[in-house]
């Protein structure tokens, strides 16, 4: 899914220098490893985009875990501090009330 952002100027001039300088191929590469590397050293983004994404029903709890970089507990914990509803997929709910019924017979 393309999406189109407006930069400074001289961010697209130093893009374009750095791709004809042959450091990355495109100016999506350059991008993507701009924005790697901001969620690797703002761990705090990385902890936020994940909590939005849980709540937006974007991504599973141990997805949005894994993109934190914590353990479920621990998101667990974080979602319960920040007033975030846990959900519980209908489906594994009703997995589990089956294997109930099963375990009571």
């Amino acid at each position: 899914m393309a999406s189109t952002y407006s930069i400074p100027p001289i961010y697209e001039d130093e893009i374009d220098a750095v791709v004809k300088a042959g450091y990355y191929s495109s100016k999506s590469d350059v991008v993507r490893d701009a924005l790697r590397l901001l969620f690797d050293t703002k761990a705090n983004l990385r902890l936020s985009a994940a909590v939005e994404m849980y709540k937006e029903g974007k991504v599973t709890l141990s997805k949005a875990a894994e993109i934190a970089g914590i353990d479920q507990v621990s998101f667990k914990q974080i979602l319960k501090d920040r007033n975030v509803t846990i959900q519980v997929v209908a489906d594994g709910a009703a997995a589990m009330e089956e294997a109930a019924t099963v375990l009571d017979k």
